[in-house]
C-alpha cells in the first residue's frame, strides 16, 4: 500500500494524490473541477463510486479545510484547520484503495472535496499559520478575505457574523461572494436530491454539530439527526465527542454551510469538530493524524448503512426543543447529547499520500510567527 509518515499535506500534495488515484482507478473515481478560488486555484471534488451509473443511488458528500474551531466557538469553513484534509484524505485512501472497505461503496457514492478554502490553506503553510478565511480583496477596506462559513446564503447575515471586513467572522459582501462558497453550493445543488448526508469535517473541540447554527432553532426531525449522530459516536473509541445542536452546544452562527446543506433538502447533516479539546488547538502533533483517522473512520459505516436505506427530506423547523434524558453542562433548555468515553492515547502516525506521488511537508507548530501565539487572532 503505503508508507505511514509523520505529515501535513500541502495543497499541491494532497491535489497530486486524487490526480493519480484519478488515474490509477478509473472505474472507482472520478476528479471533478468544480471551479477556481480567488487566487485561481483548481477546486477539486472526488467521486467515488463503483456504480456504472453516476447519479443513481444516493450519496454522503464530505469536505474539510474550511474554517478553525476554538474551543466554545462554532466552526466554519477555515484555513488553519490542518487536521481536517488529513482525515478527509485518509477517508478517500481507505474507499478507494483498501478491499476490506468494499462494503462501503456497495450502496452508496460518495463526493469528498479535501480542501474548500485552498488560498487560505495555502496562506497558512507560507506566511500565517492562523489565518482563517479565503483570500478575496476587497474593494473598500484593505482587509482580505470572508469566512466561508458566514457566507452560505441561508440566514446570512444573521447572528455571529461581522459586517466589518476586518472581522475573522467577516460575512462578506453579500451571500456566496466568495467563488469558492459559491462553486461548492453549485456543485451540490446540482446533486442535492442524490446527496442524503452532508458532513464539514473541521477542528478542533470534538463536537458532533447538528443544526441549526443561525439561533436556537431545532429541525422537526431533530431526533432522527441525533439518533444517528450518537450511534456514529458510539463508534469512537479514542476520542469522546459532544454530540449536540450546534447554537445549544455554542453559539449562534449564520451563515453556515450546514445549515445551508439542511435548508435546502438534505436530511443528515453534520458538522464535526476534530480532535482536540485545546491542548494543542491547531497544532495537533503528528503523532495523533493517525489516531485520529482511525478512530473516526468507523463512524462511515454507521452513515452509509443509514444512507443506503433512506431518506426524504425534512426542512421545516420548530423552536421547540426535543426532550432529553441526558445532558453534559448546565444550560436552561434540555438537550441530547452523547455520554462521552474514556480518552487515551497513541503515539501511531500517518502521511496519507504514496511516498512516490507526494513531497511531504512535516508537521510544525511553529512554521511561522502567528503560529507562536495562537490566542492573538482568535475572534472573540
Amino acid at each position: 500500500m503505503y508508507e505511514i509518515r509523520t505529515v501535513v499535506l500541502k495543497y499541491s500534495n494532497i491535489y497530486a494524490f486524487l490526480t493519480y488515484l484519478n488515474t490509477t482507478y478509473p472505474r472507482l473515481v472520478q476528479l471533478i473541477n468544480i471551479g477556481s478560488s480567488y487566487e485561481k486555484r483548481p477546486l477539486y471534488v472526488l467521486r467515488i463510486s463503483n456504480s456504472s451509473s453516476a447519479g443513481t443511488r444516493p450519496a454522503i458528500w464530505i469536505d474539510g479545510v474550511r474554517y478553525y474551531q476554538k474551543l466554545r466557538q462554532l466552526p466554519g469553513i477555515h484555513a488553519r484547520e490542518w487536521i481536517s484534509p488529513a482525515v478527509a484524505t485518509y477517508i478517500i485512501q481507505q474507499l478507494v484503495e483498501v478491499p476490506a472497505n468494499a462494503k462501503l461503496l456497495s450502496n452508496v457514492d460518495w463526493y469528498i472535496m479535501p480542501v474548500v478554502n485552498p488560498d487560505g490553506y495555502e496562506y497558512t503553510h507560507t506566511k500565517d499559520r492562523m489565518w482563517r478565511k479565503t483570500r478575496s480583496v476587497s474593494s473598500t477596506s484593505s482587509c482580505r478575505g470572508a469566512d466561508p462559513n458566514r457566507n452560505f446564503c441561508y440566514k446570512w447575515g444573521g447572528l455571529g457574523a461581522s459586517t466589518n471586513p476586518c472581522d475573522d467572522t467577516y460575512r462578506g459582501t453579500t451571500a456566496f461572494s466568495e467563488p469558492e462558497t459559491l462553486a461548492t453550493s453549485n456543485f451540490i445543488m446540482g446533486k442535492s436530491s442524490q446527496i442524503k448526508l452532508y458532513l464539514t469535517l473541521h477542528s478542533y473541540g470534538q463536537f458532533g454539530l447538528l443544526p441549526y447554527g443561525y439561533d436556537v432553532v431545532y429541525p422537526s426531525d431533530y431526533n432522527d439527526l441525533l439518533a444517528l449522530a450518537n450511534n456514529a459516536a458510539s463508534k469512537f473509541v479514542n476520542y469522546r465527542y459532544t454530540v449536540g445542536n450546534t447554537t445549544a452546544l455554542l453559539y449562534a452562527a449564520s451563515g453556515g454551510s450546514a445549515d445551508w446543506a439542511k435548508s435546502i433538502g438534505i436530511k443528515y447533516s453534520y458538522t464535526f469538530e476534530l480532535p482536540d479539546r485545546g491542548t494543542n488547538a491547531f497544532t495537533l502533533p503528528a503523532s495523533e493524524i493517525l489516531p485520529v483517522c482511525q478512530d473516526f473512520f468507523p463512524a462511515l459505516d454507521v452513515f452509509a448503512t443509514k444512507v443506503a436505506t433512506c431518506c426524504g427530506a425534512a426542512n421545516s423547523t420548530t423552536t421547540i426543543q426535543p426532550l432529553t434524558t441526558n445532558t453534559t453542562r448546565k444550560t436552561t433548555t434540555r438537550r441530547p447529547t452523547t455520554k462521552p468515553r474514556p480518552t487515551t492515547t497513541t503515539s501511531k502516525r500517518i502521511d496519507v499520500l504514496r511516498q512516490s506521488v507526494l513531497a511531504p511537508v512535516k508537521w510544525n507548530r511553529h512554521n511561522s510567527a502567528a503560529g507562536n501565539n495562537l490566542e492573538k487572532s482568535q475572534p472573540k
